[in-house]
């Protein structure tokens, strides 16, 4: 999986190091930032799905399990559309997620959603584009800005993980706001996406 760009990383560090002495700290103790960009569109998209409400080591044993069903080296969706139904569930997947994959695969095959495009659109466009697709939202679609398409300036404020480092870090008494949300990433930006990843580092 390749790295981000290294320029834009080391602009991201001296940017979040100066402009917020709570995110100095947090990189200081952390370290480099180690964010990947994973290349294989369809089978992130998948993978977001599989994760919705459960937890990660349960979803790692799903996502494990269907990458076994297909016939196929990579998760792709010519190997998942002729999964049948039952096959889809004896993995562990949920009639609702089975709806989803089924509905992201179609897109797909369909060029309803042509995946290779969205690295031409800018954020707003990739999200409402995804959100088409039943069973992704926009916490899904900001999960793909930033790891698929390595977009640096996303801020993933509905995320549990980001509230919790959030309220942990800036001394809040319960879990922020959107509108707090926001307001603490200010000084992150353009590179939220960056402050994010140390975000989650500090509550794994």
């Amino acid at each position: 999986m390749p790295r981000l760009d290294p320029q834009l990383m080391t602009d991201a560090h001296n940017h979040l190091t100066a402009s917020d002495p709570v995110m100095a700290e947090v990189i200081d103790n952390i370290g480099p930032c180690t964010l990947n960009r994973q290349t294989n569109r369809y089978r992130n998209l998948v993978r977001a799905i599989v994760g919705q409400q459960i937890s990660g080591a349960a979803a790692r044993s799903v996502f494990k399990k269907l990458e076994a069903s297909v016939n196929s080296k990579t998760l792709n969706p010519d190997a998942v559309s002729i999964l049948t139904e039952d096959e889809l569930r004896a993995v562990g997947l949920s009639s609702q997620k089975t709806r989803y994959i089924r509905d992201l695969t179609d897109h797909v095959l369909e060029k309803r959603l042509n995946l290779r495009s969205l690295h031409f659109k800018s954020d707003e466009e990739v999200v409402e584009l995804l959100t088409n697709v039943k069973g992704i939202g926009l916490w899904t679609a900001q999960m793909f800005l930033m790891f698929s398409l390595g977009r640096p300036d996303v801020l993933p404020w509905g995320d549990l993980g980001i509230q919790v480092a959030m309220k942990n870090l800036y001394g809040f008494e319960s879990l922020p706001s959107k509108a707090k949300c926001i307001e603490v990433a200010q000084p992150w930006r353009p590179y939220a996406t960056i402050a994010s990843w140390y975000l989650w580092r500090t509550v794994d």
